[in-house]
Order: C-alpha cells, then sequence, then structure tokens
C-alpha cells in the first residue's frame, strides 16, 4: 500500500466516524522526568518536523480533530494544554526508561523514536516479541493521556531500492499503529504514513548512521478546541 493510499484511507476513515458521530536512541539521560534535551534528541526534532509538513499539515490536523471529537474526545483548552502534555512526557519518560525509546519534546509536541534495533529485524516488519512491554507502557499512557492526536511515521536507511524501503516504512508504521490500536485505542486518533529514506537524522555512509535511520516515530499532538 503506498504513501496515497494510506492518506486516502486516514481520509476516508476520518469522514466516517465524524458522520457517525454527528449521527450519533539515544540521548535518553539517566532521569526520566529531565527537560533538559540531547543533541541527538535536537536532530530527530529537525528531522520529524520536516515530515510533519507532509504527514499531519494543517488540513489532516483539523480532520483529525474532527474525527475524535465525533467519537466523543474533548478537546483541551489552550491554557491547559501545555500542562497536560508535560505530565504526558513526564509518565512517557517514566515507562519507556531503559527501553531504547527516546522521547523529546518540541513546544507542544511530544516525540518518540523507536529504533530500529529493538523494535524490529533488519528488514523486517514484525515488531519484536520482546518490544511488546514497552510498547504496552506507551499504549497504557496514551489511553490515559487521550487528549492527543497521535502520528506514526516509518523511516529506513538508504540501502535498497526507493520502493523497496518505501513499502516497508509503511509497514513498519502500521505495524506499530496497528499494535497500538489492538490495545485499546480508537483509531480515529491515528495518522499513519511511510517516509522511506528521504528524511534521514544520521549519515547513511555508516553502519552507526544507517541504524539511527531505520526507525519508526510517534509525534502526540494535544487535541485542541
Amino acid at each position: 500500500m503506498n504513501t496515497q493510499t494510506l492518506k486516502v484511507a486516514a481520509l476516508a476513515a476520518t469522514l466516517a466516524a465524524f458522520t457517525s458521530g454527528c449521527a450519533t536512541y539515544t540521548g535518553q539521560t539517566n532521569d526520566p522526568n529531565d527537560p533538559n534535551r540531547t543533541r541527538n534528541g535536537a536532530l530527530i526534532g529537525a528531522a520529524i518536523g520536516a515530515a510533519a509538513g507532509l504527514l499531519s499539515g494543517g488540513n489532516a490536523v483539523e480532520r483529525r480533530q474532527r474525527a475524535m471529537v465525533g467519537v466523543g474526545i474533548g478537546a483541551l483548552a489552550g491554557g491547559g494544554i501545555g500542562a497536560y502534555q508535560d505530565r504526558q512526557e513526564a509518565e512517557l519518560r517514566r515507562a519507556t526508561a531503559g527501553t531504547g525509546v527516546d522521547v523529546t519534546r518540541d513546544g507542544d509536541v511530544i516525540k518518540l523514536n523507536l529504533p530500529d534495533g529493538v523494535t524490529f529485524d533488519f528488514a523486517k516488519y514484525d515488531i519484536k516479541p520482546q518490544f511488546y512491554p514497552a510498547l504496552n507502557t506507551i499504549a497504557n499512557t496514551l489511553r490515559e493521556y487521550n487528549q492527543t492526536i497521535v502520528e506514526v511515521s516509518g523511516h529506513t536507511d538508504s540501502i535498497g531500492s526507493d520502493a523497496a524501503n518505501q513499502t516497508l516504512s509503511e509497514r513498519r508504521a502500521n505495524a506499530v499503529s496497528n499494535y497500538l490500536t489492538g490495545q485499546g485505542l480508537q483509531r480515529e486518533r491515528f495518522e499513519v504514513v511511510g517516509m522511506g529514506k528521504r528524511y534521514p537524522i544520521a549519515s547513511n555512509e555508516t553502519e552507526q548512521g544507517r541504524a539511527l535511520n531505520r526507525r519508526v516515530e510517534i509525534r502526540l499532538l494535544p487535541l485542541q478546541g
């Protein structure tokens, strides 16, 4: 399934939910609550920010917000958004400490980086069973803090063809999204897309850099009225 198909499917799901509602690794500190950001976190943030324009532009966010409101998820008031995200960030840092998941923050957007090495085997899109507990803790937190849009994007290194990397990135993003929704999270909250190799956060000239580029990213955007 290509990216365009995924976007169309996401739009169709959003419209359906809205109609129904109307009718009825790498730089973690030892302290999981430490607000300091690392250089790697900044690089990840820049890459996610670049991808965000393709993933969630204003129209997509607005559609997702309408869908969430349509299924009964309330919006956050402007003055309380920062505090809400502060609490969610602290809980995610605590819950994912030691799992390999990197939690960073950009304004009111919380970002999670799921490295390839701990999430998938090389060139595979089946989630490693040993990573289930980490995803379970993430799902538990997202269930508690349900007033956020969940954007899931898959990324690869530059090895292999564009088509193969695009397909792999889509399948990995879908694998993570499907696992989280399988834990009871509402699908209306999710935007899912594969980015292929287009947004590296490190050099593809080294194995270490390529390992960093193979990842799934989750962005948590507050639902605003």
